[in-house]
């Protein structure tokens, strides 16, 4: 029998990188039902490599935007090496110089039924822990395959929207009754709404022009996201060693967002401030309070170097109002907690208060 593991060794030397290295060739035949695993690989780009265990070996692809769950929907798959029984238990950091470098981490597992095994053409019925269905891949040219979900999504499972609006506050004073409702500060920034899918980010600013090109340093958030699909809403703000940077909030006025986002794109670095959750792992959740959602929004843990979750103040208004002041912000946004997002409306269960307000 043909070593199939000859490529796999030639990539990779042992000793240097954590991943099983079989010495020789073991022709091996898989004892009972067949498995298949679903690792999450941040190497150079973020994928997720699919791999089946057949005759000994884990046939392999690598699937750039991952598995996909509608079947309106078809995924590249590139067609790898193959690889050794064990590297289905494989989790951990391949050192920088070797080959696929970066992290690799256990997404799925479970067994498969075979529908269907051809040179080009591959037909599988999955059951895992988070994947399960009737699949097909298909050669189309050389290594590239593509991935097909035969069968209908999951009861109640929505595909990520290609377009929400957002959500806009009214101009007022602080409520009467503060304590039904959340502060937050006002940034002043440029308004976006993240589309993150497939560790990949869309950025739509608030005239729904599409900015993903003018932030590079916010890519990483879908990849530090990963696997979650999410839409969220928030602002990028361009930070200065004094705060935030005052020209922004100058540019708001007269100008369009798009304009406002390509100056405040050659100023300064920038932070993403995600303060809203829309769509959430094929829910949407518009229609949940505000209170519902930043929680769920506060357990996909968003923090890294350019993105975070500010924090909101439920019912302390006008402590909210000083603190900005103090910070040289112009104001807050009240959010009443029991309203739900009303995409592309102006509403007041949103208000917007300035400073001068105040007094």
């Amino acid at each position: 029998m043909a070593d199939r593991l000859r490529k796999y060794r030639s990539m990779r030397r042992s000793g240097r990188t954590p991943e099983p290295v079989p010495e020789a060739a073991e022709n091996r035949k898989p004892e009972g039902g067949r498995g298949f695993v679903i690792q999450q690989h941040h190497a150079r780009r973020l994928h997720w490599d699919f791999r089946l265990e057949r005759d000994g070996a884990l046939v392999s692809w690598a699937i750039p935007r991952g598995v996909p769950k509608d079947p309106g929907q078809n995924h590249l798959a590139v067609r790898t090496e193959d690889h050794p029984l064990e590297y289905a238990e494989f989790a951990g950091e391949i050192p920088a110089g070797e080959y696929g470098a970066g992290k690799v981490l256990m997404h799925d597992r479970g067994s498969y039924v075979t529908e269907k095994w051809l040179d080009d053409e591959v037909m599988v019925v999955l059951s895992g822990e988070r994947t399960s269905g009737r699949y097909v891949l298909f050669r189309t040219h050389d290594d590239d395959w593509m991935i097909h979900r035969m069968d209908p999504p999951v009861a109640g499972w929505q595909p990520l929207p290609e377009l929400v609006r957002p959500m806009w506050p009214t101009r007022g004073r602080l409520p009467n009754d503060p304590f039904e409702w959340g502060f937050e500060m006002r940034w002043d920034g440029v308004r976006a709404v993240g589309y993150v899918s497939g560790g990949r980010l869309r950025l739509l600013d608030g005239d729904d022009v599409d900015v993903t090109t003018r932030y590079p340093e916010l890519r990483g958030l879908a990849e530090d996201l990963a696997p979650t699909e999410c839409v969220v809403d928030g602002e990028i703000v361009g930070f200065t060693d004094a705060g935030v940077d005052p020209e922004v909030a100058r540019q708001r006025h007269g100008v369009s967002a798009a304009a406002a986002s390509r100056r405040l794109a050659a100023r300064h670095p920038v932070s993403y401030l995600v303060y809203d959750l829309l769509h959430l792992d094929g829910s949407a959740i518009v229609d949940l309070n505000y209170r519902q959602r930043r929680q769920r929004l506060e357990d996909l843990d968003v923090a890294g170097d350019h993105w975070l979750v500010p924090p909101y103040f439920p019912g302390e208004g006008a402590e909210a109002l000083q603190a900005a002041r103090d910070q040289g912000l112009s104001g807050v946004v009240g959010k009443r907690l029991e309203s739900p997002y009303r995409p592309g409306k102006r509403s007041r269960d949103w208000l917007s208060v300035t400073a001068a307000r105040s007094r």
